[in-house]
């Protein structure tokens, strides 16, 4: 790894942490922190060295309370700082004298509240030193696999009735990258994660970033294997120039998708005074971000609904989108929603027509199912029906991809269709969606199911629609940029994650 990633590297992967002023007053930030990296490493998954630092305490949960940074003795890689604006400086200056590799400023008051000269004395301190600076105003990092958790959002909560609830979830280990510049939309973002069991590679909350930036990220995440898509919520963009040059080198290698807020005048104002942040035109974002292989979602549903479809399933390779339903209605308005989004619907070439045909002579599916495209199989479908059209409609080469309307709620249809259409796409290079409406049992096991054999699975047919369209957007940047051997690699790790997902799911189940 090059240098600059090297100081970087120290955000996800230090061999020792000081939590300056962790305290024991549990509703203040310093102790849900210093608590997380505490637990962390009485569980085993913090493996380094841990130092509270706060001059009025002796001991924090059983560690040695330092007084100052300078007091503990040995090397530390990451601080992590929670104390007043004021006082950061003069912590900035100790780290420098302990060769502190990297720093998570929590801490507000600065640009945001337009103290810039407060947040240029920190740079100048970090920059003298060689230390990088995630902050100020931020959530910091959170990294499972390592334990990094510097987020002072409480886990659970108990509430009047004296029940603890879950409130700010961590999510279990993933393919997802999470970046973004607002510490609540990523607080958020991470419950909404962790409800629709979506796995998280990184996490980075970088608030106003004096230092560290989406670029600089963005560059780390280039070279991190475990991240296969990365999510990024933004309000502007540092150095538009050198984002774009490194955008351009990632979307070739991994999907990116972005929630740029501050369209507007008033949009712009309140980013402002959020995190200081400084927004430009948003046609020319848009631009950009089309020029780079970025992927701009309209809102936060289209948002994680593209990020969950470009983890689990491979690129489209063109337009031209298969329907199988059992419900007409449904399938319709998935037509009506993929043709507004610039997709297409069309008939199936005369060969696969003819299968169908074959299949309904034989009585294996019903004469009076439509199936030309979308195909309707009717409320009386089976699950071997579904398979076996399935299959036929991966085999056309005129079809790009399959959204997949499983409505649960048909007499005919169990749940021995979901093991056998994975089994059935797994041996094509085409992407499949899968929508099943309802929020009751089944509803939910046969989204959570197809989930869990990473195919991603929605509940309404718009959001199956805008998912698909993520994959064909993906899909035609990756062929306009002729990067086939790209194309191929990405879709040989999606077969082979599917088939562990599989194995591991069927376990389960």
């Amino acid at each position: 790894m090059e240098e600059s990633l090297q100081n970087l590297d120290a955000f996800f992967n230090p061999r020792s942490v000081a939590i300056i002023g962790a305290t024991k007053k549990i509703d203040k930030a310093g102790h849900v922190i210093f608590k997380n990296f505490s637990t962390n490493k009485l569980h085993g998954v913090y493996k380094g060295e841990l130092y509270p630092v706060n001059p009025n305490e002796d001991s924090i949960l059983g560690f040695k309370c330092f007084k100052t940074l300078s007091d503990i003795p040995d090397t530390v890689d990451l601080i992590v700082i929670i104390v007043p604006g004021k006082a950061v400086p003069g912590v900035m200056e100790e780290a420098i004298a302990k060769k502190v590799k990297a720093a998570i400023i929590i801490s507000a008051g600065f640009k945001e509240v337009g103290n810039v000269e407060l947040e240029e004395e920190v740079v100048a301190i970090a920059r003298k030193g060689g230390i990088r600076v995630l902050g100020p105003n931020c959530l910091g990092v959170y990294y499972s696999r390592t334990g990094i958790d510097s987020l002072f959002l409480p886990e659970t909560k108990t509430l009047t009735t004296g029940d603890e609830v879950v409130a700010t979830p961590r999510p279990m280990p993933g393919s997802i990258a999470m970046i973004t510049q607002s510490g609540a939309f990523g607080s958020a973002a991470l419950d909404y994660l962790t409800g629709r069991q979506m796995g998280v590679s990184k996490f980075v909350s970088f608030g106003n970033k004096c230092d560290v930036n989406e670029t600089d990220i963005f560059r780390y995440l280039y070279e991190d294997e475990e991240t296969k898509v990365v999510l990024i919520y933004l309000e502007d963009v540092k150095d538009g120039r050198e984002f774009m040059e490194i955008a351009k080198k990632l979307t070739l290698k991994k999907p990116v998708v972005i929630i740029k807020s501050g369209k507007g005048s008033a949009g712009a104002r309140a980013a402002a005074s959020h995190t200081g942040a400084i927004a430009g035109s948003d046609k020319i974002y848009d631009a950009a971000f089309s020029q780079v292989g970025i992927i701009r979602a309209r809102d936060m549903a289209e948002f994680f609904d593209a990020g969950k479809a470009l983890a689990m399933q491979p690129p489209a390779m063109g337009t031209n989108i298969g329907i199988l339903t059992d419900a007409g209605g449904p399938g319709v308005m998935t037509v009506d929603e993929l043709e507004i989004l610039g997709l297409t619907v069309n008939r199936f070439n005369d060969d696969t027509l003819k299968k169908f045909q074959d299949l309904k002579d034989k009585g294996l599916i019903l004469k009076i199912a439509a199936t030309s495209n979308p195909v309707d199989l009717t409320g009386s479908v089976t699950d071997d029906q579904f398979v076996m059209s399935a299959d036929l409609m991966f085999q056309d080469p005129d079809i790009n991809g399959i959204i997949l309307l499983g409505l649960h709620h048909m007499p005919g249809l169990r749940e021995k269709y979901i093991d056998d259409t994975v089994k059935v796409a797994s041996k094509y290079n085409k992407p499949i969606v899968m929508c099943d409406i309802g929020e009751t049992e089944m509803a939910l096991y046969t989204r959570s199911r197809f989930d869990r054999l990473s195919v991603p699975a929605y509940g309404s047919p718009e959001e199956a629609a805008r998912a698909m369209k993520a994959l064909v957007t993906y899909g035609a940047y990756l062929k306009r940029n002729g990067t086939v051997g790209c194309i191929e690699e990405h879709i040989e790790e999606a077969k082979e994650e599917e088939k562990c997902a599989f194995a591991a799911a069927t376990v389960q189940h």
